[in-house]
């Protein structure tokens, strides 16, 4: 019909309920965060309080008197945020939650060796298709390995940067009913090249215990063998809020 104008399918509009509930799940991250250190500083300020002995004289105890920086290993797990897109023209992201598991060697004070283990799991938003899938379970697991160098720091904090290389293991199929992936404009399952660049941001809570904030930089070069058989490569933020444990071995 004259006037007319038809928009292709899988560039239709991105759903507004999708967008609302990523801000809603934007902003409660942001927030947890914020209370988080609000509550590790509170609660450093009252363990560094002075206390009374018995003959009513004041002992001061600071629990970061021994925080070192010259530990050989240590472990750190935290609960994980990813955004991630799950084809390489979806216009709708999906938010995935799931856990970082990573430890690190240290040669020296400021350079060791990181790996890492993620796991990502959530639903994801999909093309407009005629099979009536909606909302189909994703996921994506990272191996990955690379330097990790400790910059400005002192006995309460440091700043710590890491790039990790390795590979990725997306699964896009899952809830397609055996429908090609091409229905709902998805990767296909497969294990790609990855790379988490980033660092860590560390509030010491004593000379073991670190309370940790990992934001990265998510890099995957997935492809599709359908269609035009594209490679891309995908940048996406993660996020990580967990705890490290400093071993007692020193170097």
């Amino acid at each position: 019909m004259t006037g007319v104008r038809v928009v292709p399918r899988r560039y239709g509009p991105v759903s507004c309920e999708v967008m609302r509930l990523s801000v809603r799940y934007s902003a409660s991250l942001v927030a947890a965060i914020v209370l988080t250190l609000c509550a590790g500083i509170w609660a450093q300020a009252q363990s560094t309080a002075s206390q009374t002995a018995g003959n009513g004289t004041y002992i001061a105890v600071d629990p970061l008197a021994n925080v070192r920086y010259d530990n050989r290993y240590d472990v750190s797990l935290g609960m994980a945020y990813d955004h991630m897109k799950a084809g390489p023209s979806l216009l709708q992201g999906s938010n995935l939650g799931g856990l970082d598991l990573s430890a690190s060697y240290w040669f020296s004070k400021h350079w060791a060796v990181e790996g890492t283990g993620r796991g990502y799991a959530g639903t994801s938003g999909a093309a407009p298709n005629t099979v009536g899938i909606q909302g189909p379970f994703v996921a994506q697991y990272l191996f990955v390995a690379g330097p990790e160098w400790l910059g400005p720091h002192n006995k309460h904090g440091a700043l710590i940067a890491h790039a990790m290389f390795g590979g990725a293991r997306g699964v896009f199929e899952h809830d397609l009913r055996g429908n090609s992936p091409s229905v709902v404009d998805f990767y296909n399952n497969q294990t790609a090249p990855a790379a988490i660049i980033g660092g860590h941001m560390d509030l010491n809570r004593s000379a073991h215990w670190v309370f940790r904030i990992t934001p990265d930089a998510v890099v995957t070069r997935y492809s599709i063998n359908y269609g035009s058989k594209i490679t891309q490569n995908d940048v996406n933020f993660a996020l990580s809020i967990g705890v490290q444990y400093k071993f007692s071995k020193k170097r």
